[in-house]
């Protein structure tokens, strides 16, 4: 026997925040196309939906249609797949795709296809940020043309399931080579041209399935070297929205009349630190810096105060959540200092390093300098090494750092998809390389996907990985915060909530 899902706990809420209020989806407010002019603040990488980073939110929703989707509440509903059922072993899961589909070629959405793009995400090298979501799939079958079994190597958590249908972006079997430098998906949007770090032009698929969208014809994306270069464009009208910009430029054109639209996907901010080179070689040196981060003042200062202090790679609806090590392993300047002694490390080996800083995200600048005075508290002098976006993210994604800060998402949904951002990725970590030096985690998250016995079960294996991530220390978090922040023209409506805060135009028109 299969049960269906028809719906499922709401496990995902929207924290309220009077400064920044979340503006409802406008689904039946009449809205008019043309052109829609987005303001953004870095270049994207490649037009691969499995090249899940940041820089990348802007365009993926845009390109790409997932299986399923989430509500901003975390329900599962259809997307291209219309139908989904789970074996009652939970190894297995039949997904129906929708009738009418086609990619950006023309060709329709068929079965082989979503079985190519399973097969590109499964390979360690070829499936990039979502290989650690597809590691639990046994195989997969295509009865016919419209149905996809995939088979599970053990039984898998319902929720995992439907994090793994929500993140397969089904790929043009015929595109799938091509697809870093040509998209291939079936989403509202075509793209038209890109110029290398000016912008992006997308038009309107003619032949799109959701009856009424995209709004907008076209969609221009244009990249603002800072946030105050954005925000002064969307204020001289020279853009209508801008996309991924700071809290407090948010903050401040709220408070002017300007639209703000916050999304139900928080990031969290990460010190991430590459453990092959020295100091961080070093465990204790490395776990000093649970103690080092000043997370209050970080969230206050870099943040407007909009998120929350975290000592683990959660946001607060996740269920591995543990709001206790926020205290345990809180800011104390003495405990730093005492596992620094305990490193053995001698100061000048101490202050052998430098931290990267991503230039043009002012809240990583500001998030560095506030590391390094505490560094110079505690007597280790480090340098900053600011770059450039586009330079920076080359140094991120090649483990190219001794540390730096970045973000990481997926931290609201099944605890083991962490291990699809880079730092934390169980296999083909581009920082830490193969075999991975961190083989207690590894186990950890294996563990934390086998856990679907009782509840004491489930919540031993989240209480073992939390353990392990703090003793093994090689990326301290330290707050939650907002992404893809959208702040629009009030002329503009019909924004529409993501779960991971992915950019979606299709629903965004003029009033």
């Amino acid at each position: 026997m299969r049960k269906r899902l028809s719906g499922l706990v709401k496990v995902l809420s929207v924290a309220a925040f009077a400064a920044l209020p979340m503006t409802a989806h406008a689904a039946d407010e009449a809205l008019e196309g043309g052109t829609l002019r987005v303001g953004i603040l870095a270049d994207m990488t490649n037009f691969d939906p499995m090249q899940f980073s940041s820089v990348n939110f802007f365009l993926i929703k845009n390109l790409y249609d997932s299986l399923i989707e989430y509500t901003a509440e975390g329900e599962p509903v259809p997307s291209l797949a219309t139908a989904w059922e789970i074996a009652d072993d939970n190894t297995s899961v039949t997904v129906t795709l929708r009738d009418g589909v086609t990619f950006a070629s023309g060709a329709p959405l068929t079965a082989e296809d979503v079985a190519a793009t399973l097969e590109k995400a499964s390979d360690p090298e070829k499936g990039k940020n979502v290989y650690p979501t597809t590691s639990i799939i046994d195989g997969w079958e295509t009865p016919d043309e419209k149905t996809v079994v995939i088979t599970f190597k053990s039984p898998v958590p319902t929720r995992q399931i439907l994090d793994l249908l929500e993140f397969t972006m089904p790929i043009e079997k015929a595109g799938i080579d091509t697809v870093e430098t040509v998209p291939a998906g079936t989403g509202a949007y075509e793209l038209e041209n890109r110029a290398v770090g000016q912008g992006v032009t997308l038009t309107a698929n003619a032949d799109y399935w959701r009856e009424g969208e995209p709004v907008a014809e076209t969609v221009t994306f244009t990249i603002f070297s800072d946030d105050a270069s954005a925000s002064a464009a969307l204020e001289s009208g020279s853009v209508d929205l801008v996309y991924g910009g700071s809290a407090r430029s948010a903050k401040r054109l709220g408070d002017a009349g300007y639209t703000v639209f916050r999304g139900p996907g928080p990031l969290v901010q990460v010190f991430r630190i590459n453990a092959t080179h020295a100091p961080f070689d070093n465990a204790a040196f490395r776990q000093a810096f649970n103690h080092l981060m000043e997370r209050d003042g970080m969230l206050r200062v870099a943040y407007a105060g909009i998120g929350e202090v975290v000592a683990l790679p959660w946001a607060p609806a996740s269920p591995a959540f543990d709001a206790s090590f926020n205290d345990t392993y809180g800011y104390d300047i003495d405990k730093a200092k005492a596992l620094f002694a305990e490193s053995g490390l001698s100061d000048a080996e101490m202050s052998d390093w430098t931290l990267l800083v991503n230039g043009t995200d002012e809240a990583a600048v500001i998030l560095s300098q506030i590391v390094q005075g505490s560094l110079s508290e505690a007597g280790i002098d480090i340098e900053l090494d600011v770059r450039e976006s586009a330079e920076w993210i080359e140094a991120l994604l090649g483990g190219d750092f001794d540390a730096t800060f970045a973000g990481i998402g997926n931290v609201q949904k099944f605890p083991s998809r962490v291990a699809t951002n880079s730092i934390y990725r169980t296999v083909n970590n581009p920082v830490f390389g193969e075999p991975h030096p961190f083989p207690d985690y590894v186990e950890a998250i294996a563990a934390v996907d086998a856990a679907v016995g009782s509840e004491d079960e489930v919540k031993a294996a989240y209480d073992h990985l939390n353990t392990v991530l703090i003793e093994s220390a090689f990326a301290i978090p330290t707050n939650t915060y907002d992404v893809g922040i959208v702040v629009a023209s009030p002329k503009l409506a019909g924004f529409t909530p993501e779960i991971d805060n992915l950019f979606v135009a299709r629903t965004i028109g003029f009033k």
